[in-house]
């Protein structure tokens, strides 16, 4: 079975030192949609690694060490040449602090995403018309309207 066939897995590595053994596996994040999206997870989780590593004031060399002993690096599992690798970017991060959205790998944390059955809620089985529905909303937005001191 091929990687594309099972889902591409980031691995997140502790790079202090400080796990048992000599496994340094933090955990392994699973379900990413595309290698792509697994990339920019990897990236954006370094990213925010980096940035937690960061002091004002801090030299370039310092930022980079300190996250050398305390921060986290993150692998696309089984991807290759295709994977992103934090080593081609160290420098660039150390050197330039991130955006909020650089670094919010939250955003693209595949265990925080929703399907399009969930987005589209309950059936309609729930034993109630659309005419009960549509009541409902407009008894909402009446209300609203008429609570004192909102305009």
């Amino acid at each position: 079975m091929k990687q594309e066939d099972r889902g591409w897995v980031v691995r997140i590595l502790d790079q202090s030192g400080a796990s048992e053994g000599d496994d340094d596996v933090v955990e392994e994040v699973k379900g990413f949609l595309d290698l792509a999206h697994a990339n920019a997870f990897a990236r954006a989780y370094v990213r925010d690694s980096i940035e937690r590593c960061r002091v004002p004031g801090a030299a370039d060399r310092d930022v980079l060490q300190s996250w050398f002993a305390f921060g986290e690096n993150a692998e696309v599992v089984d991807a290759g040449e295709e994977g992103w690798k934090s080593s081609t970017e160290l420098d660039d991060f150390v050197s330039s602090p991130a955006t909020p959205m650089e670094r919010d790998w939250r955003a693209l944390d595949p265990r925080r995403l929703v399907s399009d059955d969930e987005l589209a809620g309950p059936p309609d089985g729930d034993g109630q018309d659309e005419d009960d529905d549509d009541a409902f909303v407009t008894e909402i937005i009446r209300r609203r309207q008429q609570t004192p001191g909102k305009e």
